[in-house]
């Protein structure tokens, strides 16, 4: 699926990974595309070889199997436990769901969340239809105090793993807790409905500030290292100082132009 952080190649033997990369590469080269990518968790052998690492990223994911009563011991205590119960004295309230109204609730603050931090946001038609395809796959949090929505996530569920896919917040409730409220309501319905493992996804190795809140939620960290081919570059000086300048526009861009500006940008990325 688009935006997918990992995927491992569906083959049940080596030889039939082989058989597929040599596929990939000579369609490649037939119908010119730009490059294939391979975005495994573990190390792939065989015709693997011929593809090229790009920049690795940090990745979580948090074990589920261990009562509930040692996961919340697992948690930071400063910056979660405590933020969770300063969320409870709050009176904050979660509601889950997929409805219409609980997706207007998060859209509304990934608009607010990738404002701040200067990036166009995907077309809202996209969390439809991920709400319309996956059905009870994906599930909405919403974090409200007196009926304001504060903090939102996104989760989805394959068999025994639930995947956190979108975060986003209001930066004036920050101090409410609302986002360490959200992850320990997903850990205790998550443990409820069997599963074993909650996979945190990938950060970029600069967003020390994700990186951070992912280890105090008790997760275990590796490296995500995505394969090219052919051989990905690295990020120019040029394209970093473009990145800066597109950050500061879309910082300023009202709501409406931020949705246009993910319509037109998203469907050439991910």
């Amino acid at each position: 699926m688009p935006f997918s952080d990992h995927c491992e190649p569906l083959v049940d033997k080596p030889a039939d990974l082989d058989v597929l990369f040599a596929a990939l590469m000579q369609s490649s080269q037939t119908e010119n595309w730009r490059y294939i990518e391979v975005r495994p968790l573990h190390p792939l052998c065989g015709a693997a070889s011929l593809f090229r690492a790009t920049e690795p990223y940090c990745f979580h994911r948090l074990d589920l199997r261990p009562s509930l009563d040692e996961l919340y011991r697992s948690l930071q205590k400063d910056s979660i436990e405590r933020k969770i119960r300063r969320a409870g004295r709050e009176g904050l309230v979660c509601e889950t769901g997929r409805t219409e109204t609980l997706l207007a609730k998060f859209y509304q603050l990934m608009l607010i969340t990738r404002r701040r931090h200067g990036l166009p946001v995907a077309p809202r038609e996209w969390f439809q239809n991920l709400v319309k395809y996956l059905g009870d796959a994906l599930t909405i949090r919403v974090a409200s105090k007196d009926g304001q929505p504060v903090a939102a996530i996104l989760t989805l569920c394959f068999k025994s793993t639930v995947l956190y896919k979108y975060g986003c917040s209001d930066a004036r409730f920050h101090s409410l807790g609302g986002m360490p409220f959200l992850f320990w309501k997903t850990i205790e319905a998550s443990k409820k409905d069997g599963a074993t493992e909650l996979d945190l996804g990938r950060s970029d190795l600069d967003n020390l500030g994700l990186i951070t809140f992912k280890d105090r939620l008790g997760a275990t960290q590796s490296t995500l290292t995505y394969l090219r081919f052919p051989e990905g570059r690295s990020k120019t000086a040029s394209a970093s100082w473009r990145i800066r300048l597109a950050k500061q526009i879309f910082g300023y861009l009202p709501d409406g132009f931020l949705a246009a500006a993910g319509k037109l940008l998203y469907p050439h990325i991910g």
